[in-house]
């Protein structure tokens, strides 16, 4: 592993990048990063990591096209369909016009406003949606063959590329966007490396059979990831 200002980087097979991931994953698990404020950019890191099982050019490229699209608008936030925001608009003008009549100028400027309001939720929400569309299929199809995939929240920032002409050589490099955090995360690594012979890759279990002969519950699915000394 190399340590630089912008991360921690290492240059291998797939299941050592996996392993890499993992490791950063368990340091700030160490640290309960998974239950203070960051708790639900730590849940995005982990579910962003690549993972054994997974295929670099389709499971990863579609999850950082997802990490990566536009955010949700207000009118999406509160759920609702441009349809649904151009009827109301037209309903807030009509009682804007039916103020104005009553000789009520205040709230016919109001419902007014509100009108307008609603008219542009909706414009930015088909807009947004569109881009997304647009920004997901580029994403996919193009930008991943000119850049490498990449992840960024307020925890953690990190890109994994193919080494050129290397078809089974990867590049993984990870900061932590918190300095303090990441001294700590740094120290724990370098830990590892010091007293871990062996790391256990975490690969997720198929329990469908199981389940459905023994007709019980699957356990609930946890990080299996652990360093072993043995």
């Amino acid at each position: 592993m190399e340590e630089s200002i912008s991360g921690f980087k290492i240059r291998g097979t797939w299941p050592e990048v996996v392993e890499h991931g993992e490791r950063v994953t368990r340091a700030l698990r160490d640290l309960d990063v998974n239950d203070g404020e960051q708790a639900d950019a730590f849940a995005e890191w982990n579910e962003w990591r690549p993972k054994v099982t997974e295929d670099i050019d389709e499971d990863v490229s579609e999850k950082t096209a997802e990490q990566a699209s536009v955010d949700e608008g207000e009118g999406e936030k509160a759920g609702k369909d441009p349809n649904e925001d151009v009827q109301t608009a037209g309903e807030k003008l009509s009682q804007s016009y039916e103020n104005l009549e009553n000789g009520d100028t205040d709230s016919a400027v109001d419902k007014w406003n509100e009108s307008i309001e609603y008219v542009a939720r909706a414009a930015d929400s088909v807009g947004r949606k569109a881009l997304r569309k647009v920004e997901d299929t580029v994403y996919q199809r193009v930008m991943t063959q000119l850049a490498p995939y990449y992840f960024d929240n307020e925890l953690v920032s990190a890109n994994l590329q193919q080494s050129a002409g290397e078809d089974d050589e990867f590049i993984f490099e990870v900061n932590i966007n918190d300095e303090e955090i990441k001294a700590q995360v740094g120290d724990r690594l370098y830990e590892y490396e010091d007293t871990v012979d062996r790391w256990h890759v975490d690969v997720e279990k198929d329990t469908t059979h199981v389940e459905a002969a023994e007709g019980v519950e699957p356990p609930p699915s946890e990080d299996r990831s652990k360093p072993s000394t043995n």
